[in-house]
């Protein structure tokens, strides 16, 4: 897949595009629903199918005392854009003066002169230009005027029954309530964190749980404080390499028994304590939140209780 930073930047040999625009945060299934419709069209007749996307967040650069926290760090979301099946990812860095293009100067720069589209992909509640006041049916009239097709796919995972809607704002609220299944589903995958395995105070190596832990700079969106269960995986390795992707009990938060107040991500590999994975950078995905953070009145009870926790993730995995 080719990566750009500029629309200048797009080859004319590329050809005709079939085109989508948004941030895709997480790459959930709202967004592959909108991506797979690109590649299908593009596929069909023959046209490459592309994406822009944005860096930073739009809000963190117009409302930063208010933005959201990534899901997902920006390499990854552009390998997620490539499993997806695009040609091409077009990174545009978002300014307040990109903010200030209105609806039809934005798509002129982008989709017009660009991308040279023939057809333009935009999800129902997708919006740009100045002020946010395009939407799909701003596009479908600029589409008129400029000659591009607009398609604007149904609507997929709309919230019932309790669960909530195939969207980067449920996603975020699923995780950072601890609810890591809800996130998956919406995700169609696990959520995972990655960072580089730094030393901490090397208390769990003390108690037998050898842990490893993530450095505070780590990408990716941290659930709620907790103990869950879920997987921590190597991308370093080979990846038909037995120590790729290995169990593990993991936890979220800053250790009230010992009264920490730096929270932080530690995973402990079931069963292993002959790992060195200081300066690897691991990814740590989450599959069920097991229960909430708690102070114990001894380092006996405690130990009690991580061996449970240990259970529980060996049962669950299994």
């Amino acid at each position: 897949m080719h990566r750009w930073t500029r629309l200048d930047d797009v080859p004319a040999d590329l050809g005709p595009t079939v085109a989508t625009l948004g941030n895709f945060d997480g790459v959930h299934r709202g967004h592959l629903a909108v991506i797979d419709t690109v590649t299908s069209i593009a596929r069909e007749r023959g046209l490459a199918a592309v994406a822009v996307t944005f860096d930073p967040h739009p809000v963190a650069v117009l409302h930063p005392e208010r933005a959201p926290k990534s899901i997902c760090g920006l390499e990854h979301r552009l390998e997620l854009l490539e499993e997806a099946g695009l040609d091409g990812v077009v990174v545009v860095e978002f300014t307040r003066e990109y903010a200030r293009l209105t609806p039809e100067d934005f798509v002129v720069q982008t989709f017009v002169r660009g991308l040279r589209s023939q057809v333009v992909v935009i999800g129902h509640d997708s919006r740009f230009g100045l002020h946010n006041s395009g939407d799909a049916d701003t596009m479908r009239e600029l589409g008129e005027q400029h000659g591009f097709e607009v398609v604007v796919p149904g609507t997929v995972g709309e919230t019932q029954d309790g669960v909530r809607s195939w969207s980067s704002t449920a996603l975020r609220e699923a995780i950072v309530e601890g609810e890591v299944e809800e996130a998956a589903e919406i995700l169609g995958r696990l959520h995972r964190v990655s960072g580089e395995v730094v030393h901490g105070y090397k208390r769990g190596r003390d108690l037998g749980y050898p842990t490893a832990n993530l450095s505070a700079d780590s990408e990716g969106l941290v659930p709620a404080d907790g103990v869950y269960a879920g997987w921590l995986e190597r991308p370093e390795l080979p990846a038909d390499h037995p120590d790729r992707r290995l169990p593990a009990a993991i936890s979220v938060g800053t250790n009230p028994t010992f009264q920490d107040v730096e929270r932080s991500v530690e995973a402990y590999v079931l069963d292993r304590d002959d790992l060195e994975l200081y300066g690897e950078v691991v990814h740590v995905e989450f599959v069920r939140r097991l229960r909430d953070n708690l102070r114990f009145d001894s380092v006996e009870a405690l130990m009690e209780q991580m061996a449970r926790d240990v259970d529980q993730t060996r049962e669950l995995l299994r």
